[in-house]
């Protein structure tokens, strides 16, 4: 089961931190409130926070300048030389910030749409939402030269306008039973194939320096992160947490299908438009920091169920592994030799092209 937050009765004073509960879960208690999950949880998202941790600390010191522990705790005291603390405060600790924080938006939006579909493929790189959000930004850098704010603006707008054709053209989300969610995926590859050309004309029809540098922003790095962006995607993310707070519990519904979901109470239809327009949020906030960025919400969920055991859907695990994903694929990248350099969309697409062949392999021998 997921962690869920409710407010019960006061416990009892001195009442334990931790309490397990009658049905074997484990009850984290803060005050009046509990966060409700199962010990299993409990460890790997600490084994997450521990690799996070780690990841952080390896990242602070690989790059161009290679730093060592004691002057990256130097610098991140202020004790350090002036380069050493512009190194790290003005560039490595921003870039950490945003791995973490795109790495969460796009696993939580991939739980969300793979959640909607019943498919492993179901996720907004997959079936169009990624590229239809990079569409509206690169309308916005080449014809518009809009500013920081209006490019991310774009990307979510656009996002939005993807997801709804593609829903219409799907014939809405039908029943996860009568092959709904396949259809989705189908109709989203369409919509993205088309998307994807149509970014490559644009690219055609305008000068080197501004093709070159959409080009660039399409691949998907954190070098080109934009401060006001990074800080606009960062309200529109912390926005939709309230959201899949509230969703997660209708989520574990919908798995059980859509008669059990409605018998349930469960609003089927506004539940999974409410689901879309917070995925297509996450994933256009996300994209618009980084570009597009391959594989973390294809293959988060995936894992990161399979790491939780089986259940309602992991969100918290979910966001805790993609982000992990997304800075561990920045870390390699920045271990490469130089002349190996690669943008962190680059590694995470080469994964994740191994990942869809192993994922498909196993679909064929079933």
């Amino acid at each position: 089961m997921p962690p869920s937050l409710s407010a019960p009765a006061r416990p009892a004073a001195g009442a334990p931190l931790l309490q397990a509960t009658v049905d074997g879960a484990v009850a984290l208690r803060l005050g009046p409130y509990s966060l409700r999950t199962t010990r299993r949880r409990l460890i790997v998202g600490a084994a997450l926070v521990v690799a996070i941790a780690a990841l952080a600390a390896l990242a602070l010191g690989v790059g161009t300048i290679a730093l060592s522990p004691e002057r990256i705790w130097q610098a991140l005291l202020g004790e350090g030389t002036p380069r050493d603390g512009r190194v790290v405060w003005g560039i490595r600790v921003p870039r950490i910030g945003a791995a973490l924080a795109v790495g969460a938006a796009l696993g939580l939006s991939g739980a969300l749409f793979q959640n909607l579909t019943g498919n492993p493929l179901g996720s907004p790189d997959v079936i169009g939402f990624v590229t239809g959000a990079a569409s509206g930004a690169i309308v916005a850098i080449v014809i518009f030269s809009a500013s920081a704010v209006g490019v991310a603006l774009a990307a979510v707008g656009s996002g939005l306008v993807t997801a709804a054709v593609v829903v219409l053209l799907a014939g809405l989300w039908g029943r996860r039973g009568d092959g709904g969610g396949y259809r989705l995926v189908l109709v989203g590859i369409g919509v993205g194939a088309f998307l994807a050309a149509l970014n490559d004309l644009l690219l055609t029809r305008v000068s080197g320096e501004i093709s070159i540098a959409a080009q660039t922003w399409l691949v998907g790095s954190l070098n080109s992160r934009d401060g006001d962006i990074l800080a606009v995607s960062l309200v529109l993310i912390a926005a939709c947490l309230p959201a899949l707070a509230f969703l997660s519990g209708r989520m574990g519904a919908l798995q059980l299908g859509d008669d059990a979901a409605s018998q349930a109470g469960v609003p089927v239809t506004a539940t999974r438009l409410a689901m879309t327009a917070v995925g297509v949020l996450l994933v256009g906030a996300a994209t618009a920091v980084t570009g597009p960025i391959s594989f973390v919400a294809l293959a988060a969920p995936q894992l990161a169920w399979r790491l939780a055991g089986r259940g309602r859907p992991a969100l918290v695990i979910t966001a805790l592994f993609a982000a992990v994903l997304l800075l561990g694929a920045d870390v390699i990248s920045q271990l490469l030799p130089s002349a190996l350099h690669l943008p962190v969309g680059l590694v995470t697409g080469l994964l994740g092209g191994i990942y869809l062949l192993v994922l498909l392999s196993k679909g064929n021998r079933k």
